[in-house]
């Protein structure tokens, strides 16, 4: 569906923000996101962003209607996987499972193939089947020594089932592989490992901050930079998202 220049502007300048604000601040990337959807709700790719803003901000059933309203507009089957999740999101692990058997999984590409089964897992630990999870991750590639944008995820969510099943040394193994093919950080691997081994972090600056006072000419110091700051958060906020 093609757009007049203007509205597409707009809408465009909205789905940036979205897609800027996602990660850091879920709240405001949704209220971009509803602002596209009042100025373009006939359009695919603002269905889909409303869908990932509402799935971010926890708003299930929402993530779920858009995500649904998308895959009729486009035929494809990408957000197969999400839109499970979305399901065990509302408590329904058993329609997330059905999901995984239908024949739109093996349409999907591999990555969505591995996220299918990270839900599918899922799934099944919320209904208690730990063991069932384990064997649900078990897969050529959980096996495999080869590093794509997935194994991580793959590798520690594993690691955690095995941990919940109270298999802790197979659970330090295997955070350790996630932990090797983090180079991004999209993990806390190091954190689990380091709490296996009974690590405990201990903030070395906390007492020599609370022990040295300000220096006493500054403390009655008005910072004025403060205000012009606080002035500028204001007329930010009273921006907003691009607005009709």
């Amino acid at each position: 569906m093609s757009l007049p220049k203007t509205l597409a502007e707009d809408v465009a300048r909205n789905l940036v923000m979205v897609a800027r604000l996602i990660d850091e601040d879920p709240e405001q990337a949704y209220a971009y996101s509803r602002i596209a959807l009042r100025l373009a709700s006939r359009v695919a790719a603002v269905r889909e962003a409303a869908g990932f803003a509402a799935y971010a901000t926890q708003k299930y059933a929402e993530a779920l209607a858009e995500f649904r309203a998308s895959r009729r507009m486009t035929g494809s089957v990408e957000l197969w996987p999400v839109m499970a999740d979305c399901e065990r999101g509302l408590g329904r692990p058993e329609r997330a499972m059905a999901m995984a058997g239908e024949p739109e999984v093996q349409k999907l590409d591999k990555a969505g193939q591995v996220e299918m089964r990270l839900v599918a897992a899922g799934a099944r630990r919320d209904m208690g089947q730990i063991d069932a999870a384990i064997v649900t991750l078990q897969s050529s590639e959980l096996a495999s020594s080869a590093v794509h944008p997935w194994t991580p995820r793959l590798r520690y969510a594993y690691a955690d089932a095995l941990l919940a099943a109270g298999r802790e040394d197979e659970a330090r193994e295997w955070f350790g592989k996630a932990l090797e093919a983090d180079k991004d950080g999209s993990t806390d691997a190091s954190d689990r490992l380091a709490e296996l081994d009974g690590v405990e972090f201990v903030d070395a600056l906390g007492d020599d901050d609370d022990a040295a006072p300000a220096p006493a000419e500054a403390q009655d110091v008005v910072d004025l930079d403060d205000d012009v700051d606080e002035d500028e958060d204001e007329d930010d906020e009273d921006a907003g998202p691009v607005k009709e």
